[in-house]
């Protein structure tokens, strides 16, 4: 069933339209759900015509059409108006160029609006979109806006109030990509399907779990805004505790939007509130050195471009959340998160406790590990007896990965959160109490570090972060699951 609708995308020659949107739309576009009804309009400085438009976005498709001819259609469909997010006359050309095409395409009055552009930016729109009739309260009608949402509470707060001035928080969709992401809504089926795993989720039996987000990369071109973000606000406030919370959330009473965010809001205003001095030990920060690893050498963030000298900024954070609710009171959730580590992977791994021992032998901890990326699929170490004349427990594996053919099919994140758009569907985004809450935790972080109160520790490029890291999971009685580093160790080939 495809849905008639509008979509006018400010910032529709950046990097992110190029790469991720317009795919993203031709693939809902080649599954039907897009037709002959939508149209797209394209906003942004560049005085581009429909025709260099259209190539843009032909050209962003890759591979993905069938041939020239699906290509052209899905781009007929697009078109474009130079725009100054500033001037009130632009947005007058716009309106008009929307009834045009609402008549043309019948689209029902159905708008979404997608902001990739600067946050600065967000209440400035908003506020003309109402003022110059744009938004109209005729049809649906939805903004999508990109990370970050604010860089503080405060300055969240202000953003929030701004884009309450026009769209209600149901009309609100705050991306974050990666609640797109196949296994992380398989975290919902692991979870809530199978009773083997609900009825053990929970403090009785988990130890601990362990959130990972690594990057082999280093902060590449992005220099410039990672310098003023950092680790903790570029990764922590936002996916890792979005991954949190579907983790801790107690069971919804259905699988419907409403339900999800009840609990899912529950767990970000329960998240327990540490004190300064267990912020110092319990949340480390660390910036990656020159290193080498398997032949290459790398170097340190200070001598990367656009970066400032002496600059203070984390490239890694890492620490430990608690969720102060009966079903994981006093369980440690531990995460790390940071650029130039050993491998690129995303994953979340759960620790059981220890099995009462009645065999006089050492047995391994259950571990469930979920992989999110780059592969996609969960492991489950169990304790099995090992072949023989006496009685050895021996550690086995129970493995299972997406293949190939499975992953090509799977909706990309981006074409996911559009669909979930379209449906008026925001499980898959962030709800306004969910960002309040994080960044009121977040915050109190932010400003220890950047009072210089605890060490900036460095750590090699290469390696999974500072000894620091390593040093606190020690504290609580247990080690990180993952240590790809410990594999080129002993190869020779971390330096």
């Amino acid at each position: 069933m495809s849905s008639p609708v509008l979509f006018t995308i400010f910032g529709a020659s950046g990097d992110l339209a190029k790469r991720k949107l317009y795919p993203s739309l031709f693939r809902l576009y080649k599954a039907g759900h897009l037709a002959d009804n939508f149209a797209v309009i394209g906003t942004a400085r560049r005085p581009w015509t429909k025709e260099f438009f259209e190539s843009i976005v032909i050209e962003s498709l890759g591979v993905l059409p069938n041939n020239p001819r699906q290509a052209h259609e899905f781009a007929s469909h697009f078109y474009y108006q130079s725009h100054d997010v500033n001037d009130s006359e632009h947005y007058i050309a716009l309106k008009n160029l929307q009834n045009e095409l609402g008549e043309r395409y019948k689209t029902e009055h159905n708008k979404v609006f997608f902001l990739s552009m600067a946050p600065e930016f967000f209440g400035t729109i908003a506020k003309h979109l109402k003022s110059e009739h744009i938004v109209d309260g005729k049809g649906f009608e939805r903004l999508i806006i990109e990370k970050p949402f604010g860089t503080s509470l405060e300055t969240a707060e202000i953003l929030n109030a701004e884009l309450a001035h026009t769209f209600e928080e149901d009309q609100i969709y705050r991306i974050d990509h990666y609640l797109g992401k196949e296994m992380v809504q398989n975290i919902f089926a692991v979870r809530f399907a199978n009773i083997i795993f609900e009825h053990i989720w929970n403090r009785d039996f988990i130890d601990n779990v362990q959130i990972t987000f690594a990057e082999s990369i280093g902060v590449e071109d992005r220099g410039g805004y990672y310098d003023h973000s950092g680790a903790l606000k570029d990764m922590i406030q936002n996916h890792a505790l979005q991954v949190l919370s579907i983790l801790a959330m107690d069971k919804p009473a259905s699988f419907n939007e409403s339900d999800v965010r009840a609990e899912k809001i529950k767990v970000f205003q329960n998240l327990k509130q540490q004190t300064d001095e267990e912020i110092k030990r319990n949340f480390i920060r660390g910036q990656y050195a020159a290193g080498s690893i398997d032949g290459k050498d790398y170097v340190a963030y200070l001598d990367e471009p656009n970066i400032t000298e002496g600059s203070q900024t984390e490239t890694f954070a890492g620490g430990v959340f608690f969720v102060d609710t009966d079903r994981f009171r006093d369980v440690p959730f531990f995460f790390r998160t940071g650029k130039r580590l050993t491998e690129k992977g995303t994953r979340v791994t759960i620790v059981f406790k220890k099995a009462a021992d009645i065999f006089g032998q050492h047995a391994e901890q259950n571990i469930l590990t979920i992989y999110i990326q780059p592969t996609e699929g969960f492991s489950l170490f169990i304790n099995g007896k090992e072949v023989g004349s006496t009685f050895t427990l021996t550690p086995a594996k129970l493995s299972w990965r997406h293949n190939a053919d499975a992953l090509g099919n799977s909706p990309e994140a981006y074409e996911k959160l559009f669909y979930d758009v379209l449906n008026g569907d925001s499980t898959n985004f962030s709800h306004w109490e969910e960002v309040k809450a994080s960044w009121t935790f977040i915050d109190q972080v932010v400003r220890i570090w950047q009072d210089n109160a605890v060490p900036l520790h460095t750590y090699s490029a290469g390696t999974m972060g500072p000894q620091a890291i390593f040093d606190l999971l020690e504290s609580y009685g247990t080690d990180w699951q993952w240590k790809p580093d410990n594999w080129y160790r002993e190869r020779g080939l971390l330096k």
